[in-house]
């Protein structure tokens, strides 16, 4: 298979070219060249936000698919995948669950009402339309039936540069007591970046089509089952203490924000991201490996690198800060 990455060099577009590699498909990546790809590929370079920036995809090369991974404007999405509707076999556009209109009821599946607004020529707006415009490119050049949209959920694995699990490791792998946001058993839901390569690609081979959301399986783990993962792959001997969402929100702290994948239990937040119907996917393929080994692949990652996990401009970064933490546990100055 002959593959062309849109991105490629960072976090999903890099899992994607890494499981392409391993399959021994054939990839090119085009990118900015801001970050070394994966090595093995072929790489162009441009911008797709500037004038003739798609200058090094006009060259005629044709590519059994194409795996998209843009977030910003729409217009950028359509110009690309018109340039190459002639040249390419499937075009797979990773999107966000965030296309689906607000509140999101737990179990929504594919066919939820999505956000108004969209549109496949617009400049940037909001994360929401800017996705579904992005998803309306892709079909509008490639069609229904030649497009695959990856409705994913919250994102995790080696190589995340929006820092919420590399937070988590961070912080249990200080030590002391730990504000951790309840209750234990508290269903979440995400996908191994790698898990989501690897879907696609095989959403790819199968030649399937059409919207697919994705994270790992209701069920598949917890709240406590993922800090407990930390603070065993840390060999960390700080305490969590679990404490009721009704003192978090009393604090004043920010769920996702400040207590990363947190949201709390009954809330519209809690039911759209942690209670996902993804059966269409798991019926198409879809392998989600353990909490455990996602976590533990992450702070390996996290140690080779020096500890600090890189942060996509233009993000703001998560976590709580040490005083407000110690303030919620009534820990004394300098053990938090």
């Amino acid at each position: 298979m002959r593959l062309l990455v849109l991105g490629g060099s960072e976090f999903v577009g890099r899992a994607v070219v890494t499981a392409a590699l391993e399959r021994g498909w054939e990839v090119t990546v085009f990118h900015r060249g801001k970050q070394p790809p994966p090595p093995g590929v072929r790489a162009l370079h441009g911008d797709r936000t500037a004038p003739d920036g798609l200058a090094a995809l006009a060259d005629g090369t044709e590519w059994d698919a194409v795996v998209d991974t843009w977030s910003a404007a729409p217009r950028a999405v359509r110009e690309t995948a018109r340039l190459l509707r002639d040249r390419a076999g499937r075009y797979a556009y990773v999107s966000s669950c965030s296309v689906y209109d607000w509140p999101r009821p737990a179990g929504f599946t594919e066919d939820t009402a999505l956000v108004t607004g969209a549109a496949a020529d617009a400049g940037p707006t909001e994360y929401a339309q800017d996705k579904r415009g992005g998803e309306l490119a892709a079909v509008e050049s490639f069609g229904a039936d030649g497009s695959v949209l990856v409705r994913a959920g919250l994102i995790l694995g080696p190589y995340e540069n929006v820092g919420r699990l590399p937070w988590w490791l961070n912080r249990i792998a200080r030590g002391g007591p730990v504000l951790a946001p309840g209750p234990h058993d508290l269903p979440v839901q995400f996908v191994d970046a790698r898990d989501l390569a690897e879907w696609t690609l095989g959403a790819v081979e199968k030649g399937l089509s059409g919207p697919y959301n994705l994270v790992c399986p209701p069920g598949h783990t917890t709240m406590g089952a993922l800090l407990e993962a930390c603070r065993r792959v840390t060999g960390s001997a700080a305490e969590l203490r679990w404490t009721d969402p009704e003192v978090i929100l009393a604090a004043g702290i920010e769920p996702w924000v400040q207590l990363p994948v947190w949201v709390p239990p009954g809330s519209e937040s809690h039911d759209a991201m942690h209670r996902m119907d993804v059966s269409r996917a798991v019926a198409t393929g879809l392998v989600c490996r353990s909490a455990e080994e996602t976590v533990a692949d992450t702070w390996r990652w996290l140690q080779e690198i020096g500890g600090e996990a890189p942060l996509r401009p233009g993000r703001t970064a998560v976590g709580l800060d040490r005083d407000v933490e110690a303030r919620v546990l009534r820990v004394p100055p300098g053990r938090s």
